[in-house]
């Protein structure tokens, strides 16, 4: 199995996590965004980071590839067993790819649109700060699929300029929990360690 990813994209992060909380043996590729190589240019019609390569299958799309993983390697789980949870996660999947996650591309740009994402972004979690003091993970006792969407969203926001107020402070004690799991610290490139 291997997975081109870039070093510092949090979808290919999201990727590296899932593969290193479950101990998946795995080559992860690292590559340049602006200069991909060869392989990855005949392999991927979409020519994008992070591609999965498990023999004959190609995966591209982050969501679709931490999901294989996780039916792949049922152990341990990340996503319920029964189909109205996994619904109710999938739902929440959904709802912080296209809340918080979509407001990326803004701060990545700077300018007044990253200062609105960024104003959007810390006043949107701390509105779900609830949310994070309810259970030792991400509306789950156990780490989830949801945690592994979070955690990179999360160790970014130093970076992008975020700080959370004193009523986000579930959402701080959450960070600390999960950046300090062996498997996220297995995850971290040299790169996104100066982010975080």
């Amino acid at each position: 199995m291997t997975m081109f990813s870039d070093p510092e994209c949090i979808h290919s992060h999201r990727v590296r996590l899932v593969l290193a909380e479950k101990g998946i043996q795995a080559e992860v590729e690292s590559c340049d965004p602006n200069n991909k190589p060869e392989d990855l240019v005949q392999l991927n019609p979409n020519n994008s980071l992070p591609t999965l390569v498990d023999r004959d299958l190609v995966l591209y799309d982050a969501r679709v590839v931490v999901e294989y993983l996780d039916e792949r390697y049922p152990h341990p789980p990340f996503m319920p067993i029964d189909p109205v949870s996994r619904a109710r996660t999938r739902l929440a999947l959904f709802r912080i790819e296209s809340d918080w996650y979509a407001l990326l591309p803004f701060l990545e740009e700077g300018g007044e649109s990253a200062q609105t994402a960024r104003h959007q972004l810390a006043e949107s979690l701390t509105a779900s700060a609830d949310v994070f003091a309810a259970m030792p993970y991400f509306l789950s006792e156990e780490f989830s699929m949801l945690d592994a969407t979070l955690a990179p969203l999360l160790w970014r926001l130093n970076h992008y300029g975020i700080e959370l107020p004193k009523a986000a402070v579930s959402i701080t004690d959450y960070s600390k929990r999960v950046f300090a799991r062996s498997g996220f610290q297995a995850s971290l490139t040299d790169r996104e360690r100066e982010l975080g």
